[in-house]
């Protein structure tokens, strides 16, 4: 078996494709993958099918036995709620290709619109129970093998957008990155609604949809969208990552949960005692990085010169870090 497989062409390609570790190589060996199944991504509707068909792989056959089982779900009702609809999706975050799967379990055709180029978000999501019951219907720990593995449920950013997008591709969904969406084309005679891409050439700028989802975060809202955003109290977040070199001493220091000052009171006194750090909470979890959130007092942080000055804008005036 091992040798038959070393031998065949595809197999070692989807080999690649599930271990891709960056965007750019995911989409490389995903487009390699279809040149040699002599497959057409761009065939939505039965794209996935005959990818089963041809690619008989044992590895690749445990994947398909994980997402037939959630394509079946009675409320996709084979594939068949959304045949009629063509679906434009803003941004390859969490949410935007998350939301890209659920449309393609539907049946609609769907294409992703992602300015970056490369996923580069190390920051760390706390998964909740029913998020982890998600992912792994969608095969997770086929792609990553590490997926909730240690003491806390947690995945980087990065990690969680290179699974959603692998996902993505297999069930047919259109993926272009370094492409800028910059507004609405209304419809006008035998064209319906198009979106106004940079560059103005790429392929993308003829595609014609029914349906527009923006997930590009609250920072962009597209022209005719609303957007309420809920303020609560001024509360100075700082977020850090540090290289996690996998050393044996790394490995030994245990992930804090998300703990307030109140609940351990002691910790927090002997941090600011023997460090000058004032804290309400903190966060630490361990992935590809040593990854800190936390809420400090304004008061420590003046001391430590890392707010200039005193201010309702203090946040605003914090030295670079």
């Amino acid at each position: 078996m091992a040798n038959q497989d070393a031998g065949n062409p595809s197999h070692a390609s989807f080999e690649n494709f599930v271990l891709a570790q960056t965007c750019k190589d995911v989409k490389h060996h995903f487009a390699v993958l279809c040149k040699q199944l002599n497959l057409n991504p761009k065939e939505f509707g039965s794209f996935y099918i005959r990818l089963k068909e041809k690619l008989n792989y044992w590895k690749a056959k445990a994947l398909w036995k994980r997402l037939d089982q959630r394509a079946a779900h009675t409320d996709y009702q084979q594939g068949q709620v959304c045949t009629k609809n063509k679906c434009l999706v803003l941004g390859a975050g969490p949410c935007g290709l998350r939301t890209a799967i659920e449309l393609a379990l539907l049946g609609a055709q769907v294409l992703v619109l992602e300015k970056r180029e490369s996923f580069s978000r190390n920051n760390v999501l706390h998964l909740w129970p029913y998020t982890i019951c998600d992912l792994r219907s969608l095969g997770a720990k086929k792609f990553y093998g590490r997926f909730c593995t240690g003491s806390l449920d947690h995945i980087s950013i990065r990690q969680l957008q290179l699974i959603l997008l692998k996902v993505s591709l297999l069930l047919g969904v259109e993926v272009h990155t370094g492409v800028e969406f910059q507004g609405l084309v209304e419809p006008s005679g035998e064209n319906g609604w198009m979106a106004k891409l940079q560059p103005g050439s790429h392929p993308a700028s003829t595609f014609e949809f029914d349906v527009f989802i923006s997930a590009g975060g609250g920072r962009f809202v597209p022209d005719g969208f609303r957007h309420k955003e809920l303020r609560g109290k001024l509360a100075i977040g700082i977020t850090t990552n540090f290289i996690n070199r996998h050393t044996a001493e790394e490995a030994q220091v245990a992930e804090i949960s998300g703990v307030a000052r109140i609940y351990n009171q002691k910790f927090f006194q002997e941090l600011h005692t023997e460090m000058g750090i004032d804290l309400e909470n903190i966060v630490y979890y361990k992935d590809a990085t040593h990854y800190f959130v936390m809420t400090a007092k304004k008061q420590s942080l003046l001391k430590k010169g890392v707010i200039k000055q005193p201010g309702p804008l203090a946040a605003a005036a914090a030295n670079p870090m």
